[in-house]
């Protein structure tokens, strides 16, 4: 076979960093609408002002969810064994963040329909639970990898799992899922305050800076548990990261404060928690100083940091097996072929640019403003 201009190696941490990419390009644009969906029971106190927050992220949240099947086409094309791990011992979680996000377009088609403030009302709470819902579960989900996940293969790489939902909902995981949350909610304050005028965007303003803080406590929080009190894993044999896949055969060791190692390998990775903690206490200023875009600038910095921060910590794995460590599954053992993830990354350098220059072409057209007058005089307003 004609040699490939990329090797293996290459092309695996290639993928390796454009998975981060779609996941980090998620929780920003998905992170706006899963914030706004969150606040707006606190936030907008009556139906126009409701109505005012559904048509700021009305036009824009199918595009923003590009992202996120962006990212779970990518683990299935480019590391089959930990979407099959993954997609099925996580299954009911992943039933739980679908069926809140069918809430999502259901709840802005059919809450006009009927003019009864209990109707509006109970399609209100749904697209609260169609935010809270989904960036809890991610952000637990995140935990529980770094937990590693209770799965073993077989000789001839057959999963199993021996986990359960609720096994998934540990103190550890629950705290990721809490710093997932409030780092949402403050991108979706910042959204709002940014593009909303008087008493909406002051509460959003105030809503944001709590959220913010909140951010900086539980991500340092998080952090010194990691490094102090977590078991973390460390391969400690020979990978041949231009050898065929296979997770078998390795031998991985668990350590406290293994997830550390790379920091103190690398210092340069410790950009990463800066820029989570650094980013969010940016955001919390901007909000008082009524800065709305520096804030959402600040806001997606803070969440570019964090999510980079886990992805760091955990390479080069992907998922731990808690069950069988020599089972895990890392960079160098779970991709695709090479053949496979260079014609991926040629469809990958044609198309990402379409994306990001169409999202930038729909956020300018739908820029400035959302106000109760604006979306009085737009007919196809929600």
């Amino acid at each position: 076979m004609t040699a490939l201009p990329l090797d293996y190696e290459i092309l695996r941490l290639i993928w390796w960093a454009l998975l981060g990419i779609l996941l980090i390009g998620f929780a920003i644009m998905g992170g706006m609408d899963l914030g706004v969906g969150t606040l707006l029971p606190a936030v907008a106190r009556n139906d126009e002002e409701r109505r005012v927050l559904l048509n700021l992220v009305g036009p824009t949240w199918e595009g923003n969810q590009v992202w996120l099947v962006l990212g779970g086409g990518a683990i299935f094309a480019a590391w089959p064994p930990l979407y099959a791990v993954s997609f099925s011992g996580f299954y009911i979680a992943m039933i739980a963040i679908l069926l809140a996000l069918i809430l999502r377009p259901v709840g802005f088609k059919f809450r006009g329909k009927v003019d009864d403030p209990r109707w509006r009302s109970a399609w209100d709470w749904g697209l609260f639970v169609g935010g809270f819902v989904p960036a809890l579960v991610f952000g637990v989900a995140v935990g529980n990898v770094l937990l590693g996940a209770p799965f073993g293969l077989d000789p001839v790489l057959r999963p199993s799992y021996a986990g359960n939902f609720f096994g998934l909902l540990t103190p550890f995981a629950i705290l990721t899922g809490l710093v997932s949350v409030a780092m949402l909610v403050m991108q979706g304050a910042v959204v709002i305050a940014s593009r909303t005028e008087g008493a909406l965007a002051k509460r959003a303003r105030i809503y944001g800076r709590w959220a913010a803080l909140a951010t900086i406590g539980l991500f340092a929080l998080a952090g010194l548990v990691v490094v102090f009190w977590l078991d973390g894993y460390r391969v400690v044999s020979v990978q041949d990261a231009l050898g065929p896949s296979n997770p078998l055969g390795k031998t991985v060791m668990i350590e406290r404060g293994a997830w550390a190692a790379n920091y103190g390998a690398h210092p340069w990775m410790m950009i990463a928690p800066a820029l989570g903690l650094a980013g969010a206490w940016l955001a919390y200023t901007f909000l008082g100083l009524k800065a709305g875009a520096r804030a959402i600038i600040a806001s997606s910095t803070a969440i570019f940091g964090i999510v980079a921060t886990a992805g760091l910590s955990l390479f080069p794995f992907l998922l731990p097996s808690s069950l069988d460590p020599s089972a895990s599954l890392t960079v160098w053992d779970a991709s695709s072929s090479q053949l496979t993830l260079f014609i991926m990354l040629g469809a990958t350098i044609v198309f990402l640019p379409i994306i990001l220059l169409y999202t930038a072409w729909v956020f300018r057209v739908m820029r400035g403003p959302v106000t109760t007058a604006s979306i009085g005089r737009n007919p196809n307003a929600y």
